[in-house]
């Protein structure tokens, strides 16, 4: 009723281009955002009901590793997932040369479709980002020219990094939009904004988001192990993430992918309602780190909450990285939002490690996951943490190098 009457005085205002260039971005912008479905292949498994008994257990995924002349905790696809990109690399010859990073998102982007009812060959945008791209192939031809002097035929087209969306929209055959991006680890967010973004401006109804990251090669490893974040000990719980008293770095790498779809509008088989987006820069005191109270969070933060009463959201599930700056800080800024009156505060990373570019889709499967169990997951080293009977609004946070944070509301 409230659109009819919108566009009755449209027509009565027709001589006012303004007035009606401004009524119908209302229309536009009162529409909700549905998430009619979200995907993971990750160290979880790759299905939602592996995903959530993953979750239900108190056991992280990593597993020592040796990565050229050293060894690394890392958190590794299941078998189960490992077989689902083998079958896929075999089913058809262009796919044999692809990076795993690119098998993921089409593995998980296929099964994102079916669930949302989406058919092949119709028009919906694409935007998987990545915040390494096709790490492992790029590696191993890096190699093979300073051997040889040369590079293989495929080597530039499989590494670029719009080879990802580019390889879902051939498998999908998809007639929308594709776009790939990175923006360190906050690029799936970021894909989440820019779907987003689409929508509101009514130039297509559905967009595929997400990131994908395969990031376990000798040398991210190593670029990791450089910047003295990586975690080392080899205890219960090897990835202190959110833990406020630990006393060295713990980040430990997984790989994975991860993809939802949006649509325009409140849809009947919606999983739950994207209520509010935000997102800042802030100025960089170091190449790696955010403020001491990460600013970049509580601007991200406020600008996804607007109107929204803070005692109204119940959790947060944190980027919450593993390093000792980047918990706190990320802490510090809720503290700053929130006050004493915390919603309970989660994370993912203590069991699946940081998936850099997916690692905001996988917080926003988690966050889906505990809205559609009602149950918070907790951090199962951390002790007692306040928990609401009720799982109605849940705050999702990621952030990267050059401090480009995300935050999203999202809602049943």
């Amino acid at each position: 009723m409230r659109q009819k009457r919108i566009f009755t005085t449209i027509r009565a205002r027709a001589f006012d281009f303004h007035t009606s260039i401004e009524l119908i971005k209302n229309i536009i912008l009162l529409q909700p955002i549905s998430i009619t479905a979200i995907t993971s292949i990750s160290p979880l498994g790759n299905s939602s009901k592996s995903t959530w008994e993953q979750y239900g257990n108190a056991n992280h995924c990593f597993v020592q590793q040796d990565f050229g002349n050293s060894a690394a905790l890392v958190a590794p696809l299941d078998s189960d997932a490992k077989a689902v990109l083998e079958s896929l690399r075999k089913s058809d010859h262009k796919y044999k040369f692809l990076d795993d990073s690119v098998l993921m998102a089409i593995a998980a982007s296929r099964v994102a479709i079916a669930q949302a009812g989406w058919e092949k060959g119709t028009e919906f945008g694409i935007n998987i980002g990545s915040s390494r791209g096709a790490t492992s192939l790029f590696e191993k031809h890096h190699i093979q020219f300073l051997k040889t002097g040369k590079a293989p035929t495929l080597a530039s087209p499989t590494t670029t990094l719009g080879n990802i969306s580019s390889w879902v929209a051939h498998d999908l055959q998809s007639q929308g939009p594709e776009i790939s991006h990175s923006i360190t680890c906050s690029t799936a967010l970021h894909a989440l904004l820019n779907g987003v973004a689409w929508l509101r401006s009514g130039m297509v109804d559905k967009f595929l988001v997400g990131g994908s990251e395969a990031p376990l090669t000798d040398f991210t490893v190593a670029q990791m192990q450089a910047m003295k974040i990586y975690g080392k000990e080899d205890q219960q719980y090897p990835c202190r993430a959110f833990d406020l008293e630990k006393k060295h770095n713990a980040m430990i790498l997984g790989e994975g992918a991860a993809v939802c779809c949006i649509e325009i509008g409140k849809k009947e088989n919606a999983l739950a309602f994207i209520e509010g987006v935000g997102y800042a820069t802030e100025l960089l005191e170091h190449n790696t780190s955010i403020s001491a109270e990460a600013t970049c969070f509580q601007k991200s933060m406020q600008m996804a909450l607007k109107e929204t009463e803070l005692s109204d959201v119940d959790a947060i599930v944190m980027h919450a990285p593993g390093t000792i700056k980047g918990d706190i800080s990320e802490y510090k800024a809720i503290q700053k939002i929130f006050g004493t009156n915390l919603p309970s505060l989660t994370t993912n990373k203590w069991k699946i490690g940081h998936t850099l570019g997916a690692s905001g889709m996988l917080n926003i499967e988690m966050a889906l996951l505990m809205l559609q169990h009602q149950k918070f997951i907790r951090v199962p080293f951390l002790g007692a943490q306040s928990e609401k009977r009720k799982l109605q609004k849940i705050l999702v946070n990621a952030v990267g190098f050059g401090g480009n944070a995300v935050s999203i509301l999202v809602s049943l």
